[in-house]
């Protein structure tokens, strides 16, 4: 049995992660913070007692800024995988926090790689870095197109790859990196703007909320739906030899496009709602992102399967689901023509059966 270490496993690409190996049949440990408020919900319906006889999940607490105990953990642990996901994560934010996301996106990645130096174990390490490294330029973007980060979480994410570059040329360590383009689903984060959109829609539908306040509209982007995305990172370290792989569907859309996508489907007018708020814009952005992930298709025989129409359809039937309201049905019905799981609530019963 493989044992996989996760870091941000309550997060979103860490629950579907964490969900696709134990049906692969793995032992999966996953780092926490310790908060005085609940924030596993996420894969607590996956959590058994370790007590019990058959677990495989097992939680550990700790923080990316303790480097010490990073190490002891992935001693005892031993594990044959490490998939870094855990970060600062929010662009916004990283403005207003640009030295807390320095250390625990950037340094964290530093941390975790001499971990492994320093403890010996062999283990297959994959760092979660990002298209905003990209900042926008020379669009459609692989992995030779020069990076130019326009923000502190981009500047950090960038520190963090070539890191893993690094110690991969310099220690012969199996570090591999995946450049997602933004990727969703009804698990994402409620700051960010794509589940922000459909959670407030829903809030909208059921009487709950009237107005919606968004910031640039005009940025464009790459998004796919993020159980396809933890796939592309499994096989990413099945591969005989490490390296770094851009991962998305090749497709831009604006936020406005999003927008009205979604408020189409539920049949809303969203410029009845929608107010800017110049909080929301960023000090440098992003224009236009836009994966061209030939590399990955051909060598990791990974290629996206839900649309972003799909994509829109399956997050507005999730938030509506969540608020009490019944769901138009087209996401359900999406997930399930393509061999999903359309079971997707946090709160879900059923565990995902991957993507054989």
């Amino acid at each position: 049995m493989k044992k996989a270490f996760i870091t941000g496993i309550t997060g979103q690409d860490g629950s579907y992660l964490a969900e696709l190996l134990l049906a692969k049949g793995y032992e999966v440990h996953g780092h926490i913070r310790r908060a005085s408020t609940f924030n596993t919900s996420r894969i607590d319906y996956l959590y058994l007692d370790p007590h019990e006889s058959g677990t495989k999940l097992f939680l550990h607490y700790g923080d990316l800024s303790d480097g010490g105990q990073l190490t002891n953990l992935i001693y005892s642990i031993q594990p044959d995988e490490i998939y870094h996901l855990g970060a600062q994560s929010h662009v916004r934010v990283s403005f207003d926090m640009p030295e807390y996301t320095g250390d625990i996106t950037g340094l964290g990645t530093t941390r975790i790689l001499e971990a492994i130096r320093r403890s010996g174990v062999k283990a297959r390490f994959y760092q979660a870095s990002s298209s905003e490294m990209f900042g926008g330029l020379n669009a459609p973007q692989n992995e030779n197109t020069p990076f130019r980060p326009r923000s502190p979480y981009a500047a950090a994410k960038l520190y963090a790859h070539w890191m893993t570059v690094n110690y991969r040329e310099g220690y012969n360590i199996f570090a591999s990196t995946g450049i997602l383009f933004n990727h969703e689903s009804p698990r994402r984060g409620q700051t960010f703007v794509t589940r922000k959109i459909t959670h407030a829609l829903a809030e909208i539908l059921a009487g709950k909320q009237q107005k919606l306040y968004l910031g640039n509209l005009s940025a464009r982007r790459d998004w796919g739906y993020a159980p396809e995305y933890v796939e592309a990172m499994w096989k990413i370290l099945q591969l005989d030899k490490p390296s770094d792989y851009v991962i998305g569907t090749g497709e831009t859309h604006s936020v406005e496009e999003f927008l009205h996508e979604a408020f189409a489907y539920a049949g809303v007018e969203w410029k009845e709602h929608v107010i800017i708020d110049q909080r929301y814009f960023r000090p440098t952005e992003v224009d236009l992102l836009v994966a061209d992930s030939r590399r990955a298709q051909k060598e990791l025989g990974w290629n996206p399967r839900i649309t972003f129409h799909d994509l829109v359809r399956i997050m507005v039937d999730a938030d509506m689901e969540a608020v009490g309201l019944k769901p138009i049905g087209e996401g359900r019905e999406l997930l399930s023509g393509k061999g999903f799981n359309p079971c997707d609530s946090a709160l879900c019963s059923i565990t995902f059966k991957g993507m054989e």
